[in-house]
């Protein structure tokens, strides 16, 4: 879901980590699946990309 949108929004992974405060690797990791983000950090994403709350939930009722 994020990659999607940090692509949409034409950032880099770097532009992301800088918007957030979060390391590269850790977006990386998120991006591929690796790990799941904590709740703290998925805040700071959904900031950063701007991700509305309707998208949010709609994502999580395709999750389940």
């Amino acid at each position: 879901m994020f990659k999607e949108y940090r692509e949409e929004k034409k950032y880099t992974q770097e532009k992301v980590a800088e918007l957030t405060g979060l390391d590269i690797r850790t977006i990386q990791r998120i991006e591929n699946g690796e790990t799941k983000p904590t709740l703290e950090n998925v805040k700071k994403l959904i900031k950063a990309l701007e991700i509305k709350d309707s998208d949010i939930l709609e994502y999580l009722k395709k999750d389940n």
